[in-house]
């Protein structure tokens, strides 16, 4: 299975059961497929150069999914909106581009590792997620676990994430730090603002988003 990787650390969790769930070095390699930038993830499974990932939620839409997404109840922290800068879109991003028109912000969007640093550096930004529950009462869905084949084996991967929480490794936490330039104690507080679960307030949210943005078109 050809399984689109985002290397974001919102996905640290998953990334971590992942490694676990799959035994063969040979699955590994082909889970590792395709690892990029959330817009390239999604122009690789459009394409179907990949089987599953977790896509973009605005294109996630009439796609087969499950109930796994990156959802934040609050601030998520690595989803802003700078808005002392010129208005500029994230070329890594299309649903955070989505969410800062439909709700009538202006500034230049900044996602993942990089915004979750600025974050952590006080640079002055909105919120996204934050911005969306102040204004909604909901959780916002920033991508959904999608699958265009092996539909069982999706769901079995999925019930499987879905029933434990995921420890991370020292080793683990230690090299994604290395990587991102987030430290661990940081990296582990940003993911406390992290769930996974596609619940039934998160999938309201992901509906009214889908109709805000058919909307404003």
């Amino acid at each position: 299975m050809r399984f689109g990787r985002i290397e974001y650390l919102n996905l640290l969790p998953f990334h971590v059961f992942m490694k676990r769930y799959v035994r063969s070095s040979q699955s590994q390699m082909m889970l590792r497929h395709g690892s990029n930038v959330p817009s390239a993830i999604n122009r690789a499974y459009r394409m179907r150069k990949i089987d599953a990932a977790f896509i973009s939620s605005i294109r996630a839409k009439g796609q087969k999914h499950l109930d796994l997404g990156i959802i934040a109840d609050g601030p998520v922290q690595s989803v802003l909106l700078l808005p002392s800068e010129t208005s500029q879109t994230d070329r890594a991003s299309e649903t955070s581009n989505a969410l800062v028109r439909v709700l009538g912000l202006e500034g230049r969007v900044l996602i993942g590792d990089p915004a979750l640093r600025a974050y952590l550096e006080g640079v002055e930004a909105l919120d996204l997620a934050e911005e969306w529950h102040k204004r909604y009462g909901l959780p916002f869905v920033f991508g959904l676990l999608s699958y265009q084949a092996n539909e069982k084996q999706m769901r079995r991967l999925a019930d499987a994430f879905a029933r434990r929480r995921q420890k991370i490794p020292q080793y683990l936490l230690k090299r994604a730090s290395a990587r991102t330039g987030v430290r661990p104690q940081d990296i582990l507080a940003y993911l406390e603002g992290i769930h996974y679960r596609l619940d039934h307030r998160a999938r309201r949210s992901l509906h009214l988003f889908w109709r805000l943005t058919e909307k404003g078109r």
